[in-house]
C-alpha cells in the first residue's frame, strides 16, 4: 500500500498534459528552476512515447505561459506553447505581427528653376543705317548701332550670334549675293574686335531673299515713278538681320 501511495503522489506530481506539440523534440527551458514541466538530467523537457509532457508540481497557466525556452521560434514562444498550447490565451503562441512596411519615400523635390533662362533676340538693322548705298564698310553710326547690341549682351552667356545679309533687288543676283555676305562679314569683323569670339558669330549672305517690301518698277502705274524713288521704296529690303541665342542671369 506504501508503494501505491508513492505512485499516486508521483502521478500527482507528473500529470499528463491534455494538448502538446509530439512532433518538438529536445526542449531545454532556459531557466529550469521551478519549472512546469519534468526536465531530464540533460536539460530536456520529458515527453512520453506521445509527444505529451509531463507537468511537475510547480505546474501553474501562468508559468507554463511565462517559462522561456531555448531556440524558439518567435521571441513569444514559451514552453506552454509546445506541452500545454491549447491553455494559451494569445499572442503568447502567435507570431509577431509583420512590422509595419517602410514609409514611402519623400517625393522628389520639385526641380529648382534655373539660375539662367534662356533667350533669344533678333534685331534688323536697316542696311543703310550701318553703311552707305551700294557698300560693305561700317559707317560710324553703324559702329554705334553695334555698340548699343555688345552692351546688351553683357551678362548673357552667349551660346552663338548669327549675322544675315540682305539687299534689294535692283542688280543682278550674283552682285547682290556678294553684296550681302560682305555687309553680314563686316558686321561679324565688328562684334570680335569688341570681344565676341569669333567660334560665336556665323554669318550668311541672302541676296534679295525673303523681301519685306514689293515695289512697281517706275514704268508701272503707282507711286514709284523714277529710279530715285525705286531706291527709296526698297529700301526695307536692304538691312541686316542679327540673332542672339543665349542664356540670361534670371532676375529675382
Amino acid at each position: 500500500m506504501k508503494f501505491i501511495k508513492l505512485g499516486l503522489v508521483a502521478a500527482a506530481l507528473m500529470t499528463v498534459s491534455g494538448v502538446s506539440l509530439a512532433q518538438q523534440k529536445d526542449i531545454k527551458i532556459v531557466d529550469p528552476r521551478e519549472s512546469p514541466y519534468v526536465i531530464s538530467p540533460n536539460g530536456v523537457v520529458v515527453m512520453n512515447p506521445f509527444g505529451l509532457c509531463w507537468r511537475t508540481g510547480f505546474w501553474t497557466l501562468e508559468r507554463a505561459a511565462t517559462t522561456k525556452i531555448e531556440g524558439a521560434p518567435f521571441p513569444n514562444w514559451t514552453v506552454g506553447c509546445v506541452c500545454d498550447r491549447a491553455l494559451m490565451k494569445p499572442p503568447v503562441c502567435e507570431p509577431p505581427p509583420p512590422p509595419p512596411p517602410p514609409p514611402a519615400p519623400p517625393p522628389p523635390p520639385p526641380p529648382q528653376p534655373s539660375a539662367r533662362a534662356p533667350t533669344s533676340e533678333k534685331v534688323t538693322f536697316a542696311a543703310d543705317a550701318l553703311f552707305d548705298f551700294d557698300k560693305a564698310t561700317l559707317r560710324p553710326e553703324g559702329r554705334a548701332k553695334l555698340d548699343d547690341l555688345v552692351s546688351k549682351l553683357a551678362g548673357v552667356s552667349l551660346e552663338v550670334i548669327i549675322a544675315v545679309g540682305y539687299t534689294d533687288r535692283i542688280g543682278s543676283d550674283a552682285y547682290n549675293l556678294k553684296l550681302s555676305q560682305r555687309r553680314a562679314q563686316a558686321v561679324k569683323d565688328y562684334l570680335v574686335s569688341k570681344g565676341i569670339e569669333p567660334n560665336r558669330v556665323y554669318t550668311e549672305g541672302k541676296g534679295e531673299a525673303n523681301p519685306v517690301k514689293q515695289c512697281a518698277d517706275p514704268s508701272a502705274k503707282g507711286e514709284v515713278r523714277n529710279q530715285k524713288q525705286l531706291i527709296d521704296c526698297l529700301q526695307p529690303n536692304r538691312r541686316v538681320e542679327v540673332e542672339v541665342v543665349g542664356t540670361r542671369p534670371v532676375r529675382k
